[in-house]
């Protein structure tokens, strides 16, 4: 009626909370359902709050989301979202990092992107999603390509030796070594995998 879509938030505080009425009619109506049958879209879609309150996007999770049918996301704005929003019509909530942006937009063209990724026949070839970081728990071993030398950094003589088995465990060592220098928290959090 007013042409409204936040309001300041009850108990004062800076910033603009977005209201709780446009963002179910939008939501709702866009997935084409009525208000009267929240628990039925929240059963048929994966509604997803992309907020630094939510939980934090991982390969496993985008993995998880790739599979289901439907998603719809909800990108805050301002100050935040009215929390019944996210308690009575999200069926989760994430963040993608420690760290806030102005709003979450962006956070949702990360999470597509994630997604999409991992849908059937989106990447070409699907074993080149088997072997990068995250997919086994630790951070993705160093590549390599042609000259074989450049500027006197030669590549490691492992790689052109045509030793398969030799060049798996080179790239899993050099995995783990470059995950324990980078991002011990993955290996300490014993998401590793041998």
């Amino acid at each position: 009626k007013h042409r409204q879509v936040d309001d300041a938030p009850y108990g004062g505080g800076a910033g603009m909370v977005m209201k709780p009425e446009p963002v179910f009619e939008a939501v709702t109506s866009s997935l084409g359902y009525g208000l009267e049958e929240l628990e039925r879209l929240k059963s048929e879609v994966e509604v997803v709050m992309l907020t630094p309150r939510g939980e934090r996007l991982t390969q496993r999770r985008a993995a998880e989301l790739a599979a289901l049918p439907r998603l719809a996301f909800i990108c805050g704005r301002y100050e935040g979202v009215d929390e019944r929003v996210l308690e009575h019509l999200c069926t989760s909530a994430l963040s993608i990092g420690d760290y806030v942006l102005s709003g979450g937009e962006l956070p949702a063209l990360v999470l597509i992107d994630a997604v999409a990724r991992l849908v059937p026949g989106v990447v070409g070839n699907r074993e080149s999603l088997e072997d990068e970081s995250f997919s086994r728990g630790m951070l993705e071993y160093p590549q390599y390509t042609r000259p074989a030398e450049y500027m006197g950094w030669r590549v490691p003589e492992v790689l052109l030796s045509g030793d398969h088995g030799a060049v798996e465990r080179w790239r899993r060592e050099a995995a783990r070594a470059y995950t324990e220098r980078v991002r011990p928290d993955l290996l300490r959090e014993g998401n590793d995998e041998p």
